[in-house]
């Protein structure tokens, strides 16, 4: 007697594959956001104001307690990273409105991701010129300019792809009128 090969469930299951392809998207969205996280905890100096500026940016003109709940963080660790992230213009902040008397909080606002790396652009800049200047700075034994060879340049994404489109629009008019 021969047994007939079952099919296999995992596989031929389409809810199965489904909820394998949902565990796989989760991971990698995971992974990509702490990615982020992580570039930005170098760029702002720890998480904890890399997670305050990552909420800001989803939830703009919120308070430091919406801050505070929505990031799980201690209310007294926002308020000081919010003190530094202003002081530093990562953030700005405004009196909130109210209707009547009473308290009117603060509303913080994260700057956008192309003016935060810009802000960090000299800084590398001058680090990766020092190290490629090492030599000339031992033999001078003082500091010199930090002009090397390294220059670093951000443009702005939505700038530059209005910059193309309107470069081909250019030379499609050109080929036109050539053309004729």
């Amino acid at each position: 007697m021969s047994e007939e090969p079952q099919p296999d469930e995992e596989t031929d299951d389409p809810g199965s594959a489904r909820e394998r392809l949902e565990e796989g998207a989760d991971k990698a969205v995971g992974e990509f956001d702490q990615g982020v996280v992580d570039l930005l905890a170098w760029l702002l100096d720890t998480e904890t104001r890399a997670r305050i500026y990552v909420y800001l940016r989803q939830h703009s003109e919120s308070t430091s307690e919406e801050v505070a709940e929505g990031t799980g963080l201690y209310p007294s660790t926002v308020r000081e990273a919010l003190a530094e992230l202003h002081e530093e213009d990562t953030v700005s902040r405004g009196k909130r409105e109210s209707e009547g008397a009473g308290n009117n909080p603060y509303e913080y606002e994260a700057i956008s991701p192309s003016e935060l790396v810009s802000g960090a652009i000299g800084q590398v800049q001058n680090q990766l010129n020092a190290v490629f200047n090492l030599d000339d700075r031992l033999d001078r034994d003082s500091e010199g300019d930090d002009e090397g060879p390294v220059t670093i340049s951000v443009t702005d994404a939505d700038a530059e792809d209005a910059d193309e489109a309107e470069e081909s629009t250019d030379e499609d008019a050109t080929a036109a009128a050539e053309d004729e």
